[in-house]
């Protein structure tokens, strides 16, 4: 029991101190770098609750797709991040009142938790003896929240084709495939016939 209070510890001071290092850091790599870090250490703390799958999808999902594509991003778009925090401080203000609002609603769950520990029972959906995490997980998320399933994956997906369209940028003086122009082309135009003589070049 103390071995795994110490672990617990440890993988969530990490992470804490990661998370910060993330908002902090002034080089955008090492803020990816801290990022994989965090994800690492909470899957650390969802092996510590029994939690094996989610753990998995965690550092194969996040670690071994997300984080990566943030870094290869960050370092392909040489943006120049020293004016990008210039105009920080004007939306100061409004992540303090987001930040206040998180603080506030998980104080009000743990304090919740620590109040009634019952309340954690009350809203669990019951799990059938002899089922293993990952079928109970599946079971529950494509019967019991399979609406709220699929509006994250269509959240994400206007996410994506933002990204997309935000990042798309059209350089000057750089060739592009036309496919109408190509399909609407004249043959004649397209392709000039010359008649060569024997033995005698173009």
């Amino acid at each position: 029991m103390i071995l795994g209070q110490l672990f617990f510890f440890v993988f969530a001071g990490v992470m804490i101190a990661s998370a910060v290092m993330v908002v902090g850091s002034r080089n955008p790599v090492h803020s990816v770098l801290f990022l994989i870090l965090a994800f690492f250490n909470a899957a650390g703390l969802f092996l510590l609750l029994g939690a094996e799958f989610l753990a998995m999808i965690l550092v194969v999902v996040y670690v071994g797709a997300v984080a990566v594509l943030f870094l290869f991003v960050v370092m392909m778009l040489d943006m120049d991040f020293a004016e990008l925090r210039q105009g920080a401080q004007e939306y100061l203000p409004v992540g303090a009142l987001v930040g206040l609002i998180i603080l506030v609603e998980l104080l009000v769950v743990i304090g919740g938790w620590t109040l009634d520990p019952q309340v954690v029972q009350t809203s669990a959906a019951p799990v059938a003896e002899g089922v293993s995490n990952t079928t109970a997980l599946g079971q529950i998320l494509f019967t019991r929240y399979i609406f709220f399933f699929q509006i994250a994956g269509l959240v994400l997906l206007v996410a994506m084709i933002g990204a997309i369209v935000l990042t798309l940028r059209h350089k000057e003086n750089v060739k592009r495939q036309s496919i109408a122009a190509q399909v609407a082309r004249d043959p004649k135009t397209a392709v000039e016939v010359r008649k060569v003589e024997t033995g005698k070049g173009i």
